[in-house]
């Protein structure tokens, strides 16, 4: 058939299209898909142990016995519907889970949950938190996920965070013999400019060399704790570039809601995850970040789910005191509650916890989320699955694979963290093979191969 344009003529326009398509795929990778932890537990660096992990799923599973031993009363206790036995479902998944795994990201702090110490005491707690990051791997104790948090890097705290930074690499790497726990993570916190990001990136580097490291080792993630980490001086977009200093280091973005709002002059008392700046902040960052392959965290629900009563020595408590204490952690946890739903279904999987109690009110949050999606969800990637097998086996390119990706990323989110079992995984079609491929792409490519 006759055409006009020869190959020669759009050659130019043609080469310069190539490179910027392959630039836009280097920026834009597109969603991880390595597992992500549904939580960060943040605790002061001086508390912690090898077994913090272990103690606080015990102090978890105390809580569920005393205020919601079965899911009649997690029902009564979350609000979760108990048709069909879905309350005691969530409930026994989450005694497993908080048996099994009770902590999946751990952050120990040298910032806000920490404070300010003298000097010779950051230096020996710096080390002595490493001796137990070092007894934990060698115990198999650690969580999957967990790193430090140093304090920010402005004029002030600069000098105090690097050498803390330094102290516990070095000395967890001389009593570890060179080993890092996987998923290992530097977090630096209020961050306002590239150049912290750049200094951080900069020393994590000389501690690879220094150790024979390889490079890369030491990765980073970035809290948005302020407006002038969205946006710079002149009112332009500036979260990226921010990430972009970590010189592919940045894994994680988490959000400070509180220090947020602080900043903008929002009364203390409103103060809270769910206030409408926060949702502001939840979606600039998820635009600024989407395809990043950078994965997103929400900040911690502030109300503690603690009673107001406590047992003194051999005393029992009263009934009426321990009807206020169930109430009192009952409202705590219907917040929390509130606030991970919402974070979820904004598309925010993961969030920080601060307290024991809280952990059974995350997991519930989560797997009820996840079971109620988990029949259309289902429907939805069967259907996927077969369609785009069927395009790419008559010799058609199937270009909605990031769609696909996403909801094969909510069966392998469910099933890390305990939400789903591996039948329920397998519920659209997929054999345990294609699951741990982790690639939509890979799945309907390997169909199509083995349907030719």
């Amino acid at each position: 058939m006759k055409t006009t344009l020869t190959p020669e003529a759009s050659a130019a326009s043609r080469e310069a299209l190539r490179r910027a398509n392959v630039a836009f795929t280097h920026a834009y990778p597109g969603e991880s898909s390595r597992r992500q932890p549904v939580h960060t537990v943040y605790g002061g660096a001086h508390l912690f142990r090898a077994n913090t992990a272990r103690k606080m799923g015990d102090l978890a599973l105390a809580a569920l016995r005393d205020y919601a031993a079965d899911g009649s009363q997690l029902a009564h206790g979350l609000g979760l519907p108990q048709r069909g036995g879905f309350a005691q479902r969530v409930h026994d998944r989450v005694v497993d889970k908080l048996q099994r795994e009770p902590v999946e990201d751990f952050r120990i702090d040298f910032e806000d949950g920490y404070g300010h110490r003298p000097d010779s005491e950051e230096d020996a707690h710096a080390v002595a938190a490493a001796t137990e990051v070092a007894r934990g791997l060698e115990q198999g104790s650690l969580p999957p996920f967990i790193g430090i948090r140093v304090k920010s890097f402005t004029e002030e705290l600069y000098a105090r965070a690097s050498r803390t930074l330094d102290l516990f690499v070095t000395a967890l790497l001389e009593q570890s013999g060179g080993r890092l726990p996987p998923s290992f993570v530097v977090t630096l916190p209020k961050v306002t400019v590239p150049e912290q990001v750049t200094a951080l990136a900069k020393l994590l580097s000389e501690l690879e060399s220094a150790h024979q490291l390889p490079p890369g080792a030491l990765a980073l993630e970035l809290m948005v704790e302020t407006p002038q980490a969205l946006f710079d001086a002149r009112g332009r977009p500036h979260l990226r570039s921010l990430v972009e200093a970590g010189e592919g280091r940045c894994s994680h973005v988490h959000l400070g809601v509180y220090d947020y709002t602080a900043a903008l002059d929002i009364s203390a008392h409103m103060q809270h995850m769910r206030h409408p700046a926060c949702d502001y902040l939840r979606d600039t960052v998820q635009v600024l970040l989407a395809g990043s392959g950078v994965r997103l965290s929400d900040g911690a629900t502030n109300v503690m789910p603690v009673g107001p009563h406590r047992k003194q020595g051999d005393t029992a408590l009263l009934p009426t005191e321990r009807r206020e204490n169930t109430d009192a952690v009952h409202r705590a946890w219907q917040v929390a509650y509130r606030h991970t739903r919402h974070s979820l279904e904004r598309g925010y999987y993961q969030g920080w916890d601060l307290h024991p109690a809280q952990l059974p009110v995350r997991y519930a949050a989560v797997y009820a989320f996840f079971l109620e999606g988990l029949e259309p969800a289902s429907q939805r990637l069967k259907a996927f699955v077969d369609k785009a097998a069927q395009a790419t086996l008559l010799g058609d390119v199937f270009d909605d694979a990031a769609t696909g990706q996403g909801l094969l990323n909510f069966f392998l989110r469910g099933l890390a963290c305990g939400a789903l079992t591996e039948e329920e995984a397998r519920a659209p079609g997929l054999t345990l093979e294609e699951l741990r491929s982790r690639s939509f792409r890979g799945i309907v490519q390997g169909r199509a191969s083995a349907s030719r």
